[in-house]
């Protein structure tokens, strides 16, 4: 529709959102970090919108794809969006990211937590969950500490795993410890066992996709009489989700792995926990925290500098808001090419063998500057 000559119309100010909804993407993750979009979107027109405007979230399905996540990044730049937000699975994170940079589109990453974000370092594009190197460093201290120095890892090939492997392997060999790659690719689940044995490892890392080879892996290795000991953990957080659960019920418990939440939540968290526990009829996974965490900063934004991409671009050291898991702004970290939060809160949890649905916090990082 032509505007009418000497009537000023509004544009409502528009995030697009990169969510995968569909297989082979991990379609509950998704859902979760979706959850906390709308929610958000929708506490912030409740309270007025954005300049009196309401705020609006269009959202594309990714799937895990890379090659649908350029598309989307193109089709929602040409759509006018003034922000990208979200998206779970680092590698399509990735593939968002660069598009967006190459268009000089602002693009705030909700959930992943690759290092090399982008190629080269960018203006356009900041990051909430912390990267993967702080986390899974984190992670590797807890090994350690619990007394784990021949640590296998079950991994399929993938620019996240390998990553992930290496952050080990050069975080626990100056410590004493060794890392044991098992190819997926090559070994069925049960052969994992034989495998275990013959190295002598007293833990075994899930580097692999949900719920296949993860779940068929889980049952092998704990209906192994040889491998009673051994301990099964999955940093990259395949036990958040209550559908772990409901496909290992007890043998899906004391998997330690890494989630973004505080031990306390922040006065707004506790609002927002009770709103996602409603809506997704389930206890809320701290992605769905990522995706309220992520609106309520291009909110901020948008009220600030409007729909000019380039203006919100060059603000990401300046935002600062109070999130449901505490005070987040952004900075530059080194070997990161992204503005950063560093650093959200880390927990290292497992599921309680004699409560599956209640985690344990086995170890707990706070957030905020200077932590590494």
């Amino acid at each position: 529709m032509d505007a009418i000559p000497g009537v000023i119309t509004k544009v409502h100010p528009r995030i697009g959102a990169l969510v995968p909804l569909t297989r082979p993407g991990w379609v509950e993750a998704g859902h979760h970090l979706l959850a906390g979009l709308e929610l958000a979107v929708r506490d912030v027109n409740d309270a007025g919108g954005v300049g009196g405007s309401p705020l609006e979230l269009v959202v594309r399905d990714t799937a895990a794809d890379p090659e649908m996540a350029v598309a989307a990044v193109e089709e929602l730049a040409g759509l006018g969006v003034a922000a990208l937000a979200g998206e779970y699975h680092s590698v399509v994170a990735r593939a968002a990211a660069t598009t967006a940079d190459a268009l000089g589109l602002p693009f705030l990453c909700s959930s992943a937590v690759l290092d090399g974000l982008t190629e080269q370092p960018t203006e356009w594009v900041a990051r909430l969950p912390p990267a993967q190197s702080h986390g899974w460093r984190i992670y590797a201290d807890f090994l350690l500490d619990a007394g784990h120095r021949r640590i296998a890892v079950a991994t399929q090939p993938s620019v996240y795993w390998a990553s992930g492997t290496r952050i080990l392997r050069d975080h626990l060999a100056p410590r004493g410890g060794t890392v044991i790659e098992l190819d997926m690719t090559t070994l069925a689940p049960d052969a994992v066992c034989n495998a275990l044995v013959d190295n002598g490892a007293t833990a075994l890392l899930l580097l692999v996709g949900h719920p296949d080879p993860a779940v068929l892996i889980v049952r092998s290795v704990r209906r192994d009489r040889r491998l009673t000991d051994i301990l099964l953990g999955a940093p990259a957080g395949q036990p958040e989700f209550a559908e772990w659960a409901a496909l290992l019920g007890d043998e899906g418990t004391a998997i330690p792995f890494l989630r973004y939440l505080p031990e306390q939540l922040t006065p707004l968290g506790t609002r927002v926990a009770t709103t996602l526990r409603e809506s997704l009829a389930e206890v809320p996974s701290f992605v769905a925290f990522e995706g309220y965490d992520t609106v309520t900063v291009l909110a901020e934004l948008l009220r600030s500098h409007g729909t000019d991409r380039a203006r919100i671009a060059e603000s990401w050291p300046r935002v600062a808001v109070d999130g449901t898991r505490g005070p987040i702004r952004f900075s530059r970290t080194p070997g990161i090419g992204v503005w950063q939060w560093a650093w959200p809160p880390v927990q290292v949890v497992d599921r309680d063998p004699a409560a599956p649905d209640r985690f344990r916090i086995l170890r707990a990082v706070p957030g905020g500057p200077g932590l590494s």
